[in-house]
């Protein structure tokens, strides 16, 4: 979406939606700005938008039902001829796609990077489920020729998100009674800091529980396991670019699949998410769901171990759709994709039934050449080298020049 910084958006009428959460969207602004843009326009949704972009912005407050009426008006009356936007299966954003698509204006959707840590996506259109990358593996050969490009580390981000996080939560909690009407994609109030303490706790707790596993599958059952790492339970993944409406759902016909087909010297780990430490456990469901014969002592159920050296001793992936499929793939392991994911293109991922990836993993090895291309071509069309909440380092690469300090 981008070749040549900042500028290539000068002149353009902006309009910004809901960003992530903290200070991004309002330094996007003023690069925005600096770099020439005729005019830039920010609605807000909630209190903690509003902390975060109080100036130069416009408060909506009406019922979510009048939003789509409201926001046709507002870039017809404007001359919006691009939008940008955090997350596009947000409730304020879903209706975002058929108008801009109507009324010839382009689209630019921020989200977490694909590839992490050290980027962030900006991709035109739609990302994930609704992204427009090619899917035929021929087109990635022909952009395997040469090095991936080099990213800068961006550092230690977690604190930085976590404080402002913070700040977004009680400014939405506090001028809540303004944005009245407004229904956030996750609960939006004081009551969410519970989950967040009660992962603190959980953190130790399996911490202890689970000492010496990590040791056991980097060592006796080394590349004898298939690895499931687990969306948190909110995840547009899993409610809208998949088969299925939870995470349980999810473990229960992988469980159920391997218990079938897979071979009896192979083991699944299932790995919780770490920013779902607090909200659910699935130590229940998983339990009942392997029962107390032999299958029992091939299904392990972790939380903190160290991810990439689960990965390097894996024997095959399963997902959703999360970007430890692709952390996997780069790997060369055998992948399979139960959503809607950009990489799940043949002869990069297992394309077929999960009752039949447990026994032909063994025989299937991602095409090298063609994700090579395939990753080559994702970072230089949708990935920026940099962060959503670090202010005092660069969140962009050399494509964009105008950074705020």
């Amino acid at each position: 979406m981008i070749n040549n910084g900042l500028t290539s958006f000068k002149g353009r009428r902006v309009l910004l939606l809901q960003g992530p959460i903290g200070s991004f969207f309002s330094r996007l602004s003023c690069d925005l700005k600096h770099a020439g843009v005729e005019a830039v326009f920010k609605i807000n949704f909630n209190g903690g938008d509003f902390a975060f972009y109080p100036r130069n912005s416009v408060q909506y407050r009406g019922q979510p039902e009048d939003w789509p009426a409201f926001f046709k008006k507002f870039v017809l009356e404007h001359q919006i001829d691009l939008i940008f936007l955090f997350g596009d299966c947000r409730p304020a954003h879903k209706i975002v796609h058929p108008i801009a698509e109507e009324l010839a204006i382009e689209v630019g959707v921020f989200e977490e990077g694909y590839i992490r840590p050290n980027y962030i996506t900006l991709e035109r259109y739609g990302v994930n489920g609704y992204s427009q990358l090619p899917k035929l593996p021929e087109f990635y050969k022909l952009h395997a020729a040469g090095r991936l490009p080099k990213a800068d580390p961006v550092g230690n981000t977690y604190w930085h998100m976590v404080r402002q996080t913070m700040l977004y939560y009680l400014a939405a909690f506090v001028i809540k009674p303004f944005f009245w009407t407004y229904e956030h994609h996750r609960p939006l109030n004081l009551l969410e800091a519970w989950p967040w303490v009660k992962g603190v706790w959980r953190k130790q707790f399996y911490r202890i529980k689970e000492r010496g596993i990590q040791e056991r599958l980097t060592g006796d059952l080394f590349k004898k396991y298939f690895f499931v790492p687990l969306q948190v339970h909110n995840d547009s993944q899993i409610l809208s670019h998949s088969q299925f409406d939870t995470v349980g759902e999810f473990i229960e016909k992988t469980i159920n699949s391997f218990a079938k087909h897979a071979p009896s010297d192979t083991y699944l780990v299932i790995k919780h998410h770490p920013m779902d430490r607090g909200y659910y456990d699935y130590t229940r469901l998983i339990k009942n769901l392997v029962g107390e014969g032999e299958l029992k002592s091939r299904v392990f159920y972790i939380h903190d171990q160290h991810l990439p050296s689960l990965l390097n001793a894996a024997f095959g992936v399963v997902v959703v759709n999360s970007t430890v499929g692709l952390s996997a793939v780069q790997r060369h392991l055998p992948v399979f994709v139960e959503g809607d994911s950009i990489y799940k293109i043949s002869e990069i991922t297992y394309i077929g039934e999960i009752d039949d990836f447990w026994g032909i993993a063994h025989a299937f090895e991602p095409n090298k050449e063609i994700v090579a291309g395939f990753l080559k071509y994702l970072i230089q069309t949708t990935q920026l080298n940099g962060s959503f909440y670090r202010g005092d380092v660069n969140y962009v690469n050399e494509r964009l020049p105008n950074q705020v300090k």
